[in-house]
């Protein structure tokens, strides 16, 4: 999956104050776009780059985290020059692009970004906010009140009646790929009652034996998923939610469509299914 980058290591540790230096890499967006090296290959801007001929933009930077020796900080301008050799590209593109270990520091750098752009001020008394110089968080000095990044859990369903696995594509992509049964964990629910609800309201189906599988952290949506395996409880016959899914149907092991990629929860789980590789 796109988290697992060994042998480079992610380091999110809180670092305040640690000083950029040239070689340390650069996130600038502008809504949902990024400044890239242009080619085929994620590369980001250097600070020596972003900084040459505008030295006061280091005061600006804003640390996020570190992969090996590299650190990356986040350029929150509203907009800034054209840079040569660059250009800003649709974040989405870390969804397939190589090396996969950056794509994995631009989603993540993505989601860093929009939650600091959304706290410049206090959603409690509406005062300015400012970053903590102890936490990740932002503080406000008026009313005490202080935000965390937005992290919502959610969960990725197989469900499985013996050798065949239900798969579905979202309403309003009626040329997306098949998926499996997913959404958020709402207040006051388990991960395992947000199974079963959602299994249910989407596909009108009884689901029992849950067995846990593994987490990604999906930063396009703010989320931490969590993939379970579920075995059919009843009737197979499948209650579509058409304001959800456009399509849900059963698959046997050898006609389950092949992921084009196992870089999310998703496509590693139905991989593993195929070849029945998942917990029984």
């Amino acid at each position: 999956m796109i988290q697992e980058i060994a042998p480079r290591r992610y380091d999110n540790a809180f670092a305040s104050r640690r000083e950029p230096v040239n070689t340390d890499a650069v996130l600038y967006f502008e809504g949902n776009q990024v400044l890239l090296r242009e080619g085929d290959l994620i590369s980001f801007p250097t600070v020596g780059e972003i900084c040459e001929g505008s030295p006061e933009r280091r005061g600006f930077l804003i640390y996020l985290f570190a992969i090996d020796e590299t650190a990356y900080y986040l350029l929150p301008l509203e907009k800034m020059p054209e840079l040569s050799g660059y250009q800003m590209a649709p974040v989405d593109r870390f969804r397939y692009g190589k090396p996969e270990w950056l794509g994995y520091a631009g989603i993540t750098a993505s989601q860093l970004y929009r939650w600091i752009s959304d706290h410049k001020f206090c959603g409690k008394c509406g005062k300015p906010m400012r970053p903590s110089e102890e936490e990740r968080a932002f503080c406000c000095d008026s009313c005490g009140s202080v935000v965390y990044p937005k992290i919502s859990p959610a969960v990725i369903v197989a469900v499985t009646d013996g050798d065949r696995l239900l798969m579905s594509r979202y309403a309003g992509r009626p040329h997306g790929n098949y998926a499996l049964i997913a959404g958020f964990t709402e207040i006051g629910e388990t991960v395992e009652d947000t199974v079963r609800r959602e299994v249910m309201e989407e596909v009108g189906l009884k689901v029992k034996n849950l067995r846990y599988y593994t987490s990604q952290p999906w930063s396009f949506s703010d989320s931490l998923l969590m993939g379970f395996y579920a075995d059919l409880d009843g009737s197979p016959e499948i209650t579509l939610d058409e304001s959800e899914l456009a399509e849900a149907c059963w698959f046997s092991r050898e006609k389950v469509p092949e992921p084009k990629g196992l870089f999310s929860l998703t496509g590693t789980m139905v991989d593993a299914f195929r070849k029945g590789q998942y917990p029984r």
